[in-house]
């Protein structure tokens, strides 16, 4: 795997820290402002919002800009957001912060995962594009705890001015390591990248996305309830649960990356399936402390084992345009999170109890799964009618007579 994976990488865990610290640190952030904790919450909707609409908003805006210079200028954006949200006066500011740091997300995700695919072999895309994810994943192991450490004890602006930094460390590392890579051939035209989305593959693709990958948050959205109310851990254990679940991120991500390259849809069909089935365990081992440890760390491997095969399946059916519809599917899986999380919240409002968002996540895999057996089903059959045709084209051309010597035989006109 080259050096610039590792630049991709950092840039990576600067997101993924500045993704979700601000989760641990709301309670500091509303008493600063002088706001309600539910009020300090759009900090985190409006980052989600900024992604779904920054991913495909960035990628159009960067078409006419070469791979690498526009994941540098995603990253100057991102260090902008941060630091104003680090110094902003107000809570307007420190959101408008947040969004704009969100911009640079999803398109950040999606060229990478382009340009991470196109600096390796063929048969290591998806082991490329782990890599690049396994920045995400760490940020969740790593990152975020130490973030929620460093807030709570030095004052939230120091986090988010850290997580600046990292960002600058991730600006550097792609202006020096990331090569510049040929345009692809024709440029990058918005017409050719909107035609992908005409493929019904690739928006099986998203779909799958969009409900696989809530079906992880529909669950860990709830998590700190569930676990203090249900499995009865103690408020400060929540902080190593996370931990546990951002462990099974990463073993999970490099596993789907790994097995994604040697059987794309047969790994789909796996993660998804196994998925289902845990979330809908979890209701079970979630009044355990044991069972539910061991249940969040599969929860976190069998979620980010879909990641890979998913990035890679849309780059795979939309290779004439891979560009806007990879950074488009990186905002699915935030409108996964979004969707996942409001379901998870009605039905605890419904009085179904703390884990009731678990049968939400298996219902989101489970369907999931359903679209991605469609999707091989289809794709089968398309192979099908495609080596039939060209058995009776070849039949045709053994059964058409000799010509005779000295003759120029015919040939058959093309339609």
């Amino acid at each position: 795997m080259p050096l610039a994976l590792l630049a991709l990488a950092v840039g990576a865990f600067g997101i993924g820290t500045t993704e979700f610290v601000i989760m641990g640190l709301l309670p500091e952030v509303a008493s600063d402002y002088g706001v309600s904790i539910p009020t300090a919450g759009f900090l985190v909707t409006g980052y989600a919002l900024g992604v779904v609409l920054g991913a495909p908003l960035m990628t159009v805006l960067g078409t006419r800009i070469p791979r690498k210079r526009m994941l540098m200028l995603l990253m100057g954006l991102f260090i902008a957001g941060n630091v104003l949200s680090a110094l902003a006066p107000a809570f307007g500011m420190m959101l408008s912060g947040r969004v704009v740091a969100s911009l640079a997300h999803g398109a950040f995700f999606g060229i990478g995962a382009v340009v991470a695919a196109e600096l390796v072999a063929p048969e290591k895309k998806a082991g490329a594009i782990a890599m690049m994810f396994t920045g995400l994943t760490v940020a969740n192991v790593v990152g975020v705890p130490l973030g929620t450490l460093v807030g709570q004890t030095v004052g939230w602006r120091v986090t988010f001015m850290i997580v600046a930094v990292l960002g600058v460390v991730g600006l550097l590392g792609i202006a020096r390591l990331v090569p510049d890579l040929p345009r692809p051939e024709g440029g990058v035209r918005i017409r050719r990248e909107l035609a992908a989305f005409r493929n019904v593959q690739v928006l099986l693709a998203m779909a799958m996305t969009v409900l696989g990958f809530g079906g992880v948050f529909a669950a860990i959205t709830y998590i700190t309830p569930m676990m203090t109310h249900v499995a009865g851990f103690a408020n400060s254990s929540v902080t190593w649960l996370l931990v546990l679940f951002g462990l099974g991120m990463v073993a999970g991500n490099l596993i789907g990356g790994r097995y994604a390259d040697r059987a794309l849809m047969p790994m789909l069909y796996v993660s998804l399936g196994a998925l289902a089935v845990t979330l809908a365990v979890f209701t079970l081992t979630a009044h355990t402390k044991a069972g539910a440890a061991v249940t969040v760390v599969l929860i976190g491997a069998l979620g980010f084992a879909t990641v890979p095969p998913l990035q890679k399946r849309v780059l795979d059916q939309a290779a004439a345009a891979p560009t806007l519809a990879s950074a488009v599917n990186i905002g699915a899986f935030n409108l996964g999170n979004a969707l996942a999380a409001w379901l998870g919240g009605l039905v605890i409002a419904a009085g179904l109890g703390w884990t009731a968002p678990n049968w939400v996540g298996a219902a989101l895999a489970a369907s999931a799964l359903a679209l991605a057996l469609v999707s091989g089903a289809l794709e089968r059959r398309t192979a099908g009618r495609a080596a039939r045709s060209g058995g009776r084209v070849v039949a045709a051309a053994a059964a058409a007579p000799a010509a005779a010597p000295g003759t120029t035989a015919a040939v058959p006109a093309r339609h």
